[in-house]
């Protein structure tokens, strides 16, 4: 089942820029949406700072194609929200593309470009 499922991973590769940092910030958990903004606003620094429209943007898209699950539950202070969670699909359309951008940095090193 593995090849399978990597076969249809790679299908979706490349992933955008701001699809790969969403997907990597549900990598840790379930998040709801502003948690995924502040999640890649930190582990980037600040570098990469999303927008709610590319946000949801991008949420809906991903939903579609079965990278997404999303549940209703209440957050950290009470309130319902919604919360989204990398599907199995997802994780490995992470995973994919994580070893994509390796080898190509890996070309850089070998071509001392870095």
């Amino acid at each position: 089942m593995r090849r399978n499922t990597t076969v249809k991973a790679e299908g979706h590769l490349p992933l955008s820029p701001a699809v790969f940092h969403i997907l990597l910030a549900l990598s840790q958990g379930d998040k709801h949406g502003y948690g995924i903004i502040v999640d890649i606003r930190q582990r980037t620094g600040g570098e990469v700072r999303l927008g709610t429209g590319t946000l949801y943007t991008a949420v809906k898209r991903l939903l579609g194609q079965g990278l997404l699950g999303q549940t209703e539950r209440l957050d950290e202070k009470g309130e319902e929200r919604l919360f989204y969670r990398l599907s199995p699909l997802g994780a490995e359309v992470l995973r994919a593309e994580a070893m994509r951008l390796e080898r190509l940095v890996g070309l850089a090193r070998r071509s001392e470009v870095l």
